[in-house]
């Protein structure tokens, strides 16, 4: 791990041990002994002392809240905390008061312990955040107190204030909201720099993007249109349809309903130039062979493995046996290439990042790109946002604001969960009515079943009967 790996997990570790220490108090001047000193002199002693005291309380009163990873599993797993202490800033470290946070498919995975860039918990998850400098370290240049940054790490940036390395932060352009800023750094770096380093799109390329409807497919998709005529596939559930389309999609795709591999075939014969891979497994396999000569498939993640809340080990262990795997020769003679992207893994390269991050500002100045935010949701609703997230029932980019909670919508919560629970209970009573009903019914099965035999018995009876009486005459 290199010395930009390590500085997350430091600082994290350094605020964390600032929380449970408390600053050791000066000690106290006593009293001369000797002489009265003059009037000014005995003023400053005095003041000595009272300054003493007064520092002391001012480092215990900063304070700041912070979304924490108190264990792998559900979404009720990441709690909001308060943390005491003001951070250190080293050389090449700036104090950054966070105003808005952005949420990835990656924190999902780190929550059931499936993401490897972070460390175990206790932990503040975040990879991406916006917000003011407040403080600057040593030997910085380029940046200042009250200028607004977007900041990239590794994680620990969902808490109202992040220190960082200065290089890890972009300046926001005139005009940019800081959810816009906080939506755009691991989204549109991802997708920039898998379609142009790995990709090399050019005019009249066709590609498919999965799940077009999220952050990264927003992304890739409006990065394909600075190209002239690229053909845009896309998946998405069919109320995501309209607005995808809009968003640039040339040929939207149910994949619940439709097997994609045929909608592709039947437009594009041939295969596609490129795809971009995020779910891993059985459809890495089916994304290689939709390859047309000279194709490129670049893969990014396994989402396939996210099933539920909790980790769930048959959707792992699928994804594992499904993993794709193919021999040089076969790359060679099929003329295709198979490229991997982590961003997480490419923190040591600030230089190409920033190189590509000045390349989506400068888009985004033209007009060419801009995040779609889903909706914004307070540090105290992080449940509800995961949950929006990873039952994909969101359109765009889903943030976290660091504003507090308004207390009327605090009192709304419970009544939402009571509702929630309401709900529960009439569906358990409408499966209890249903299985009383179930029951009644089969108990009318059992009696017909057991007056069968009688009627049979009786059928039998009858013959024996009229024989008798035949036998009486």
């Amino acid at each position: 791990m290199s010395g930009e790996d390590a500085a997350p997990a430091q600082q994290q570790n350094a605020v964390d041990q600032k929380q449970e220490t408390k600053p050791a108090e000066e000690p106290k001047t006593e009293p001369p002994k000797t002489e009265p000193a003059p009037a000014s002199g005995a003023a400053e002693a005095a003041a000595s002392p009272a300054a003493a005291t007064e520092k002391v309380p001012e480092e215990e009163a900063f304070t700041y809240r912070a979304l924490v990873l108190t264990g792998y599993g559900g979404y009720d797993k990441v709690k909001l905390q308060v943390k005491k202490g003001k951070p250190t800033l080293k050389a090449g470290e700036i104090q950054v008061r966070v105003k808005a946070c952005g949420l990835n498919f990656a924190d999902l995975m780190a929550r059931q312990g499936l993401y490897d860039r972070m460390p175990s918990p206790p932990v503040t998850p975040g990879m991406e955040c916006s917000g003011v400098v407040e403080a600057v370290g040593e030997e910085v240049t380029d940046r200042k107190v009250g200028d607004k940054v977007m900041v990239l790490s590794r994680f620990g940036l969902w808490q109202e204030v992040v220190v960082v390395p200065a290089s890890h932060t972009f300046l926001i352009p005139e005009g940019m909201s800081f959810e816009d800023a906080a939506a755009l750094p691991v989204n549109y770096i991802t997708a920039y720099m898998m379609l142009f380093d790995f990709g090399n799109l050019r005019p009249n390329q066709s590609i498919l993007v999965h799940a077009a409807a999220g952050g990264v497919g927003i992304a890739a998709t409006q990065l394909c249109k600075t190209v002239k005529d690229v053909t845009v596939f896309g998946t998405a559930s069919a109320s995501k349809h309209e607005t995808i389309s809009q968003g640039g999609v040339t040929h939207p795709i149910d994949y619940r309903t439709k097997d994609y591999v045929e909608e592709v075939r039947k437009i594009s014969p041939k295969g596609l130039d490129i795809i971009l891979d995020p779910l891993g497994g059985s459809d890495t396999h089916k994304a290689y062979n939709l390859l047309k000569p000279m194709g490129k498939l670049i893969t990014y993640g396994t989402a396939n493995m996210l099933a539920g809340q909790k980790k769930n080990l048959l959707a792992v262990a699928k994804n594992w046996y499904h993993q794709f795997s193919i021999h040089t020769l076969s790359l060679i003679q099929g003329n295709k290439s198979v490229c991997g992207f982590h961003l997480g893994y490419l923190e040591g390269e600030m230089e190409l990042i920033t190189q590509a991050m000045d390349s989506i500002l400068d888009l985004y100045k033209q007009g060419k790109v801009k995040p779609h935010i889903d909706s914004t949701w307070h540090l105290e609703q992080v449940g509800d946002a995961m949950r929006k997230m990873q039952e994909r029932n969101n359109i765009g980019k889903v943030i976290l604001t660091t504003e507090p909670m308004p207390e009327e919508e605090k009192k709304e919560e419970p009544k939402k969960e009571d509702k929630k629970e309401e709900k529960k209970k009439d569906d358990k009573k409408k499966d209890d009515g249903k299985k009383k009903d179930d029951g009644k019914k089969e108990e009318k099965k059992d009696d017909k079943k057991k007056e069968e035999p009688k009627k049979e018995e009786k059928k039998e009876e009858e013959p024996k009967k009229e024989e008798a009486k035949k036998e009486e005459k």
